[in-house]
């Protein structure tokens, strides 16, 4: 976008940044956030700090202390934002998508940064990892969709060094978890702002962890999710609690070959979307389950199952042969097919995640602290909303309210960039360009 088509942006964006004041002491403060969003919606060619406040004509230390050190509550923030989708965008066909991100980034000072696996390169790599939670309306034709959470992935190496932590101003009680522990705790916050999912789903780094689907069952969510080959479970119950193997928890893909509520059920052909556009073909198995509650313990005791029981599905692609394993807590009456087009959703975050790293700099901060990068993930997460939100408002309004019609034609053209903008983010925005809503 132009300086021209920028400062257009200011009116809709201050409306909406006016929802936020009750989080900022001061008002320059605020004025600051406008600023730094709108450089996360322009065209600059490197969306951190220095390049956004140059284009913006705003001092680099001033930005740098706005993320740093100016006093304002992003944490509040992010509860109001949660609460403005919940109350604009809650819809029964609601679904919460769990995952996490990798940014490479160069050198030791970045908070959370290591050598671990890196989505982004596909590979171990020098890197920071969040984990977000997204929420989608998974509408047909022009999905929503906004991350409502977004948390610093801090390895043990950094929640060790006192030192390290003191100089990226990591917060006391900021302590080494694993993701799922940290997805956990992102539900519950955003439920507990009025945002309710109809399924959350995730990939087999999650489903693998048996504590993690009792964490969701206690908040009364209902899930699908992948799990590894190796998962174990139970088809039948166990006629006793025994060390001889018998007795013992299966690997899902041993029961997905010899058990006998396998073994004697036939495929199945199911039809599931897995995108606006794409579809699958998948053959089927699927059958209820229980889920190791207590692993044994170096073989002393054995393990005890699961009281309730889970559905285990197994899907084998039509084309490829492809062979994957899902387990849902949905109840017994849940048809398979609602399960699968659920759990194979996870394309709204993956698409949102390469949208937001191309029009609003999600992975381009350049930050050495742990309240700057929270902040700036905070500013791009609000900058898609922005771009969804005022995209999805132009293309409800008659075609009498749009530019050249009447009304402040330098606001017009700037909502008209940003209707351009969503029809590049396609889905991840969630909204059409106006002249193909028109």
């Amino acid at each position: 976008m132009t300086s021209e088509q920028i400062a257009s942006l200011e009116p809709a964006l201050r409306r909406l940044l006016e929802k936020f004041a009750h989080c900022f002491e001061d008002r320059r403060t605020r004025s600051h956030w406008q600023k730094y969003v709108l450089g996360l919606l322009s065209d600059v060619p490197r969306k951190s700090i220095e390049p956004i406040a140059l284009a913006a004509g705003v001092a680099v230390r001033t930005l740098q202390e706005f993320l740093s050190q100016h006093r304002w509550d992003h944490e509040r923030a992010e509860a109001t934002l949660q609460r403005l989708v919940a109350d604009e965008h809650g819809t029964s066909e609601a679904m919460g998508v769990i995952d996490s991100c990798g940014h490479p980034k160069q050198g030791r000072k970045t908070p959370g940064v290591q050598r671990q696996w890196c989505g982004e390169t596909g590979k171990v790599d020098n890197c920071v990892v969040g984990q977000h939670l997204l929420y989608t309306d998974n509408a047909g034709g022009n999905p929503f969709s906004c991350l409502v959470a977004s948390d610093l992935y801090l390895p043990r190496s950094w929640a060790r060094d006192r030192s390290r932590r003191r100089e990226a101003g990591i917060p006391e009680g900021l302590a080494f978890r694993p993701k799922w522990q940290i997805a956990v705790d992102q539900v519950a916050r955003a439920v507990g702002q009025g945002v309710r999912f109809s399924w959350l789903v995730f990939d087999e780094e999650y489903g693998r962890v048996p504590a993690f689907w009792r964490a969701l069952d206690r908040l009364g969510q209902r899930t699908v999710g992948e799990v590894p080959s190796d998962f174990s479970c139970w088809a039948t119950p166990p006629v006793c609690q025994s060390l001889r193997a018998e007795h013992e928890a299966k690997e899902v893909r041993h029961l997905a070959r010899y058990s006998p509520v396998f073994r004697n059920q036939p495929w199945r052909t199911v039809t599931v979307k897995t995108t606006t556009r794409e579809r699958v073909r998948l053959r089927v198995k699927a059958a209820r389950v229980q889920m190791v509650a207590e692993a044994h313990d170096h073989r002393r005791a054995p393990s005890v199952p699961t009281d309730r029981r889970y559905w285990l599905i197994v899907t084998e692609h039509v084309r490829t042969g492809e062979r994957k394993y899902w387990v849902s807590n949905a109840s017994a009456a849940t048809e398979v097919g609602e399960m699968l087009t659920a759990a194979l959703a996870r394309w709204h975050i993956e698409k949102w995640f390469e949208r937001a790293k191309q029009q609003a700099g999600f992975g381009a901060f350049e930050v050495r602290t742990y309240r700057s990068l929270i902040r700036h993930w905070l500013s791009s997460r609000l900058a898609m909303f922005f771009l969804a939100r005022e995209t999805r408002r132009l293309r409800g309004e008659k075609s009498a309210d749009h530019a050249g019609t009447g009304g402040r034609r330098g606001q017009q053209r700037g909502l008209e960039t940003v209707a351009s903008h969503a029809e590049q983010l396609g889905s991840a925005a969630g909204v059409r360009s106006v002249s193909s809503a028109a």
